[in-house]
């Protein structure tokens, strides 16, 4: 309970806080004598978040596909929320630090453990019916993931294993961003062709990504990293909390994914064992392949050796 004397100070924090923007404290004051209170609907938008559902097929089992989906880019967005607090955290400290890569890593270890709703949630029947009117739509084309990955390391990172050790950090961007790793998945290295699914994500979100790599080039999570004083970067806490993130982006959540989309692809045996987007998905998402690692210099060299060859159970 307020009570006289903490009202006026409450009157006068506020007071100093409309000055500061040049507004008038009477008139902030009287417009909360017109206003509604808030309700938990209008809060969270509840109405526009339950009528983005729209299916393309009359299968039910696709609105659960559709959902989960909506539901994993949600938590993507809350990833790249807390990826930019640690990016734009002048003088980070290792608490600071660490906590936030815990809450990303949290995250991560939420979106693994709801494979299994995909996994035991849908019928394969209908799920190889409605599939087919999705295409050459696809996962692969999820934007907030491309960013996570450009905001977590350096570019190199990211290369193609084939191609990385023709480049380093000085390579021009344009030249980057054509030998990622995921170009694979849509990219013919001989002919230069890129198939349609390619084509669309990039006429979508290319300049979208240029910005994101030249941004976080220098703040990104492992630029951040290297920043501390090196007393911070031995830090045995963060260290584990850099490494438990790496291994649960690029190797555990990236495992149960690909083996939720080998019960539908493959193990069903009623599709033609080709991805959506017509992509080669299990080169493509399998680390053994493309050994996507955000902070080598954090594994030994025995792990980075045997880096993907676990499997998920």
């Amino acid at each position: 309970m307020n009570t006289p004397d903490n009202t006026e100070s409450i009157l006068k924090e506020i007071d100093l806080k409309f000055q500061a923007i040049n507004q008038k404290t009477e008139v902030q004051l009287e417009g909360l004598l017109w206003s509604k209170p808030i309700t938990y609907w209008d809060y969270i938008q509840t109405d526009a978040l339950l009528s983005l559902q729209t299916q393309r097929t009359t299968l039910p089992d696709e609105m659960v596909f559709i959902m989960y989906h909506q539901v994993n880019e949600l938590i993507f967005k809350m990833i790249l929320w807390e990826i930019d607090q640690i990016a734009d955290t002048e003088n980070i400290q290792v608490a600071f630090f660490s906590e936030r890569l815990s809450r990303i890593t949290r995250y991560f270890d939420m979106l693994t453990n709801s494979f299994s709703i995909m996994e035991n949630g849908m019928e394969v029947e209908q799920y190889m019916k409605f599939r087919n009117t999705l295409t050459p739509a696809s996962g692969f084309q999820s934007a907030q993931y491309r960013l996570i990955e450009f905001a977590s390391t350096d570019v190199i990172n990211l290369t193609d294993r084939r191609y990385k050790a023709n480049f380093d950090e000085n390579t021009d961007l344009e030249t980057s961003f054509e030998h990622l790793y995921w170009q694979a998945a849509g990219k013919d290295y001989q002919t230069g062709k890129k198939s349609y699914l390619l084509q669309e994500f990039e006429n979508k979100y290319k300049e979208q990504f240029l910005r994101q790599i030249t941004t976080f080039k220098t703040k990104n999570i492992w630029q951040k990293f290297t920043q501390l004083p090196e007393e911070d970067q031995l830090n045995p806490e963060l260290i584990q909390a850099m490494r438990h993130y790496d291994h649960t982006v690029n190797i555990t959540w990236v495992m149960q994914h690909l083996n939720t989309a080998r019960k539908y692809i493959l193990e069903s045996g009623k599709g033609n064992g080709e991805a959506t987007g017509g992509s080669d998905w299990q080169k493509y998402m399998h680390p053994k392949y493309q050994r996507r690692i955000f902070f080598p210099k954090l594994w030994t060299e025995e792990e980075l050796s045997n880096w993907g060859n676990e499997t998920i159970v």
